[in-house]
């Protein structure tokens, strides 16, 4: 009987794209993959650090597999949460087998050959595991594809240089090769990952520079894949010839998630983002001059040290301004290894809350009104299979909302849709038949 391996994905992306190179690898050893904690002989939860919140709820899953797991199944934490407990989560969870950083899990096989011992790696040097993971066998339709890691902006609420070292890019031809690789296996859409992805910058032996705008160009040019986007983008980092590359390339999404955090220059500055509102507005302006029907995303974080009620008053004017159509928006949570930790004037919790409630109200209503102006409109859209009931198919939209049709067996994996109704979170509609 084949061993088996459980696995819980935690945040962003990155660790999905980390969590799907994980199971190719254990399936190179002869692993299937289980979605019961009583059945599995190996437990993997592969973690996110950037909120306390995310770091909690990872010892709280602990707590519980513990308590399900059978006696002599190994278990242990990858990723960001590895990196930030190092050594210490063995004393917080005595019977953990290992620990592995973000740029280590394709160590775990050392625990397979030693499964008596403790294995800890949370070292963040090198690219190392991009060579040693095996190719996935078959590509999601999505598929993610990281092209560089860490970051140095170092802003100051930030636990990713920390967790994830500074930024470093993969080498041009080994990004090619992972994309060709999805499109001959499956892939219909490519997302280029890094957190900080537009800040890309490879230069060959040849001396030749790099760019996301050049693996862009590279992709598009695979009969096989119908879209491509990216994410997380800095600011600064939208230069003119990935500006272009959504005047030109029809296969770039019109969609962006470009963080802007606050709309207060004192509070930017305090967060280490050194831009103008004004820079990225222009951004914003050329973006759109570039794509007309571009729409733009954002992150937000209410409460940060020192955020006076006016401060506030301008991240709520720059989220009415831009109408972002979709944000991710959170209270500040200060975490270990950041300079923001540290600063005296933090805000209290029931301000926090008070004004996350009010943020979010708007962005719902901004990203409700948009939803509903896509109403009448077709939309060329992937599918990302069932809904839990069956009765339903789940497609993206090119601006990434959800687009339930009902499940006729149709089935297309890319398929145009007509926009029948809208709310807050979703869209229906019905495919059209060709």
């Amino acid at each position: 009987m084949a061993r088996k391996f459980f696995i819980q994905t935690f945040g962003c992306q990155m660790n999905v794209y980390d969590g799907q190179r994980i199971a190719a690898m254990l399936k190179t050893y002869g692993f299937e993959q289980t979605d019961a904690l009583s059945d599995a002989d190996i437990i993997i939860l592969n973690t996110c650090a950037v909120r306390e919140k995310a770091t909690n709820k990872v010892f709280s899953a602990l707590g519980r597999v513990r308590r399900a797991k059978k006696p002599d199944a190994l278990f242990g934490i990858v990723g960001c949460v590895a990196r930030e407990a190092g050594s210490s989560a063995f004393k917080r969870i005595p019977d953990l087998n290992f620990v592995l950083g973000p740029q280590s899990y394709h160590k775990l096989p050392e625990i397979l050959k030693n499964p008596d011992t403790k294995l800890l790696n949370i070292d963040l040097t090198g690219l190392e595991k991009f060579d040693e993971l095996p190719q996935m066998e078959k590509s999601p339709a999505v598929a993610y594809i990281p092209i560089q890691e860490g970051c140095n902006h170092c802003c100051t609420y930030c636990i990713v240089p920390y967790t994830r070292g500074r930024e470093v890019s993969r080498p041009f031809e080994d990004v090619v090769r992972d994309t060709i690789h999805a499109a001959k296996t499956g892939a219909i859409e490519i997302c280029f990952l890094g957190q900080n992805v537009n800040g890309y910058k490879y230069t060959a032996p040849s001396g030749k520079t790099y760019r996301l705008s050049d693996l862009i160009q590279e992709a598009a040019k695979l009969s096989e894949i119908q879209r491509i986007r990216f994410t997380s983008s800095y600011p600064t980092e939208m230069t003119d010839d990935l500006i272009e590359m959504f005047k030109k390339e029809p296969k770039l999404l019109p969609f962006l998630n470009m963080p802007i955090q606050s709309g207060a220059p004192n509070v930017l500055t305090r967060m280490n983002r050194p831009y103008e509102l004004n820079l990225y507005i222009d951004i914003v302006d050329k973006l759109k001059s570039a794509r007309p029907d571009i729409q733009i995303s954002s992150d937000f974080i209410v409460g940060f040290p020192g955020e006076t009620e006016e401060a506030f008053e301008q991240t709520m004017a720059i989220a009415k301004k831009i109408k972002y159509i979709n944000s991710y928006s959170f209270k500040y949570s200060p975490r270990p290894h950041t300079a923001a930790a540290l600063m005296k004037d933090q805000i209290p919790e029931s301000i926090k809350a008070e004004r996350l409630a009010k943020l979010d109200s708007l962005l719902n209503e901004i990203q409700r009104e948009f939803n509903e102006s896509c109403i009448g409109k077709t939309m060329l859209c992937l599918c990302e299979g069932p809904d839990k009931t069956g009765k339903h198919l789940v497609y993206r939209t090119p601006y990434m909302q959800q687009c339930i049709v009902n499940n006729d067996s149709t089935n297309e994996q890319m398929a145009n849709i007509v926009i029948t109704d809208a709310n807050k979170a979703s869209l229906r509609g019905k495919v059209v038949k060709s």
